[in-house]
């Protein structure tokens, strides 16, 4: 099995078919398109080392709960939950559920054919996703692997590696920085060096990075009316969302992101190039890096309340993390079925 030790720098990404920086080509295997991207980083090696973080017996669960939004950003659909007793008809006591959600309704991971390179609307490794393409067959194998989509996680055994949280809320109360988790307030790499530091945090190879912002401990404690009025300003806290970010992270050889914000980036974006024009939703900058470029898989809406607390309490920020999504077809995958132990 390939090591990925000589994986090239940011600089060295080649632009293929328009897209700048591509890790396209770099894991494929005789001769087929790899379709699983960063979470090849995840060697046996890898992941042993990574289990030498577990070594207390304690399991904290990364998921937010699926119904903690009472409706979801951007104007998605919420939750539809119907119990039911199965068999009442039979006189069994028996209850089942019926549910329908827009995956983004809470924790996911964004796949790798969430959120194209928008000026040619290639996914990763050239992959081109349609409505019809991403519709799953139900009681059919996807045995040709044509798109980059979650379901081929569950091929591979999920993800499991190092996490590693870097505790911004937790830093900036010790710093006497103030922001709300509901403005564009800019999280620069230079802050998530900082945070390291401060927590003596050091990366590894194969890490899998998560972010703590806040977001999700505010929203999780309001109202139902208080949720919207906090997302109807329809920004949020979030790390820079520029190239200087995605050369850091590639760089780094995450093999995936995470945070408890609406997108890990800051939103909205900043355009770097424009003199940090306000942008839209179209123009999120580390999306098109980490998705289509180097096939990085976000996670995002995740709960680090109790994370942090635990991180906080032994002093140490660096633990074993696993994740097997909800296995579908599509683009994107919640729960994310997260777990860091200890």
């Amino acid at each position: 099995m390939a090591e990925y030790k000589n994986l090239p720098d940011f600089d060295s990404l080649p632009t293929v078919e328009g897209v700048p920086h591509c890790s396209w080509g770099l894991f494929d295997k005789d001769g087929k398109k790899d379709v699983l991207g960063c979470i090849n980083l995840l060697t046996p090696e890898v992941v042993k080392e990574a289990y030498k973080e577990a070594r207390d017996g304690v399991s904290i669960s990364l998921n937010w709960p699926l119904g903690a939004l009472a409706q979801p950003g951007f104007a998605r659909k919420g939750i539809e939950h119907k119990p039911f007793n199965a068999f009442k008809d039979h006189g069994i006591h028996c209850f089942d559920d019926e549910i329908a959600f827009n995956t983004q309704s809470s924790s996911q991971w964004d796949g790798l054919v969430h959120f194209a390179h928008q000026g040619s609307g290639l996914n990763y490794n050239g992959a081109k996703a349609t409505e019809e393409n991403l519709l799953q067959h139900f009681g059919e194998s996807d045995t040709e692997k044509t798109l980059p989509s979650l379901n081929h996680w569950l091929d591979r055994g999920g993800l499991v590696g190092r996490g590693i949280l870097l505790d911004y809320k937790e830093y900036a109360a010790a710093k006497g920085i103030k922001y709300s988790p509901f403005e564009n307030h800019t999280i620069t790499i230079e802050d998530l060096e900082a945070v390291a530091k401060h927590q003596g945090t050091e990366f590894k190879f194969g890490d899998i990075l998560l972010v703590r912002t806040g977001f999700t401990d505010d929203l999780g404690s309001a109202s139902a009316e208080e949720q919207a009025q906090l997302l109807s300003t329809h920004q949020a806290v979030g790390v820079a969302g520029c190239k200087a970010t995605a050369c850091w992270v590639w760089n780094h050889h995450f093999a995936g992101v995470a945070s408890d914000n609406i997108g890990f980036e800051v939103c909205p974006p900043a355009i770097e190039e424009e003199n940090n024009r306000v942008g839209s939703l179209a123009e999120l900058v580390l999306h098109q890096y980490f998705l289509s470029g180097f096939g990085l898989n976000i996670g995002e809406l995740w709960d680090r309340k109790a994370l942090g607390e635990h991180c906080k309490k032994v002093g140490r920020y660096e633990f074993l993390l696993s994740s097997c999504p909800l296995n579908v077809w599509g683009s994107v995958a919640s729960p994310p079925n997260a777990l860091a132990m200890f």
